[in-house]
């Protein structure tokens, strides 16, 4: 249906802007004046009109200022206050406008707007979602509308908050226990960089003035300290190159696939891919059941969910066989890519009517796995890549130690 943005003034003389939606300029005129309002200008409305209008609307007239897009955390918030608003007894349409009011200039806000407009006009809630997919991926949108065909959105809703929270929690997991690993081996390749350009030169001029022979390590030290001097910025370009012509490469699927099997053959690699994947498909997929999505349509979510493509295949399988009749375990067991755990106690869930309840039991279970199996990771790689060791060991190197005294008492100075 058409827009039509006015320019009308009220009883009082007071001017104001917004925009009608009408099948003609004249049903929006004959609407602007069921408002109580007198128009004084119409033409059609653009979508820089339709912003203004809302932001006239909810009192903010002003222009706002703000950075970045849809931030994770806020949509949690929004998503429990919403859940919040609705199981108290509001309607949805005057739930979003109070979220609306309350948000920060933001692209949330801006986003709701959109949303409530959407909603104001006859779309339903999800469709308005739908619009936004960097914000709110098919999982939210289709549990949302499961919630909304069920009559049981404020329950969807409080899920949706839950499942955020802990997927949220798991990532937070993963990069703060990183962070330890990262700082000990950026301070360690920082102090073999120094000794590279700095010391190791020194001990190769006093070993030239000795007159004695390099051993083969430090002989190797001194040509890589020389490459590094004079060439470094050929290694600067080496390792852009191979970090463009990486992502480059990983989008041809052969090699993507090639690259996923190898990744999870890697030892303490490959585990902690498969216990995050496990945990992810059982968290997201018995959300989605437990919500009312169909099981075909939840597996296409969570599929998509799962970023290696190996396992993305095993569930496709799973997928296809349901289609035919078959069970869940018996293609994910065919698969042998998720645990014979998982596989079991998924059957059991499926044997008792229990499905969604077992696969969240199963998710608490992986994700505590995965902390347990992050700390430990980072435990050993701490212990490998100690910054104080290294120097040590590179300094031995560097010098020949005790090549460096058998040399000396060699030679009469």
């Amino acid at each position: 249906m058409p827009k039509f943005a006015y320019k009308a003034t009220n009883k009082e003389g007071k001017s104001s802007f917004g925009v009608v939606e009408a099948e003609s300029q004249a049903l929006a005129v004959q609407d602007i004046r069921d408002l109580g309002l007198f128009p004084t200008n119409l033409r059609d409305a653009t979508r820089s009109d339709e912003k203004k209008a809302m932001k006239v609307k909810y009192g903010d007239g002003v222009a706002e200022f703000y950075f970045g897009g849809l931030k994770w955390k806020q949509i949690v918030v929004m998503t429990r206050q919403l859940a919040t608003l609705i199981d108290a007894g509001l309607p949805l349409l005057r739930s979003l406008n109070i979220l609306v009011k309350q948000q920060p200039p933001s692209k949330l806000r801006d986003v709701l707007r959109e949303v409530s407009a959407d909603v104001q006009s006859g779309g339903t809630f999800s469709e308005g979602l739908a619009k936004h997919p960097k914000g709110f991926d098919r999982l939210y949108v289709n549990m949302v509308r499961a919630g909304e065909v069920g009559g049981m959105l404020e329950t969807v809703l409080n899920r949706l908050a839950e499942f955020m929270e802990k997927r949220m929690a798991l990532q937070r997991k993963v990069k703060s226990a990183m962070v330890y690993p990262i700082f000990v081996i950026t301070a360690a390749t920082g102090i073999v960089s120094f000794l590279l350009v700095k010391v190791v030169p020194v001990f190769a001029e006093i070993f030239s003035e000795f007159g004695a022979g390099l051993p083969a390590p430090t002989q190797f030290l001194v040509t890589v300290s020389d490459f590094m001097y004079n060439q470094w910025w050929l290694l600067l370009l080496i390792g852009s190159s191979t970090l463009v012509g990486n992502k480059l490469i990983k989008k041809i699927r052969f090699v993507q696939r090639t690259s996923d099997i190898i990744s999870l053959k890697i030892p303490m690699v490959g585990p902690l891919i498969t216990k995050v994947a496990v945990a992810r498909f059982a968290r997201t997929l018995g959300t989605l059941l437990n919500s009312g999505v169909p099981i075909l349509q939840s597996l296409k979510i969570t599929r998509d969910t799962i970023s290696n493509s190996v396992i993305q295949d095993a569930i496709s399988h799973v997928h296809d066989r349901i289609k035919e009749g078959d069970t869940i375990a018996a293609p994910l067991d065919e698969s042998k890519v998720f645990p014979p755990m998982v596989v079991n106690m998924i059957d059991v869930g499926e044997e008792t009517g229990s499905l969604d309840t077992m696969l969240n039991k199963v998710a608490d279970i992986y994700d505590s796995e995965v902390e347990m199996a992050v700390d430990g990771a980072v435990g050993d790689i701490g212990l490998l890549v100690d910054p104080r060791r290294v120097a040590a060991d590179f300094n031995q190197a560097a010098t020949g130690q005790p090549l460096l005294d058998e040399t000396i008492a060699r030679i009469d100075l």
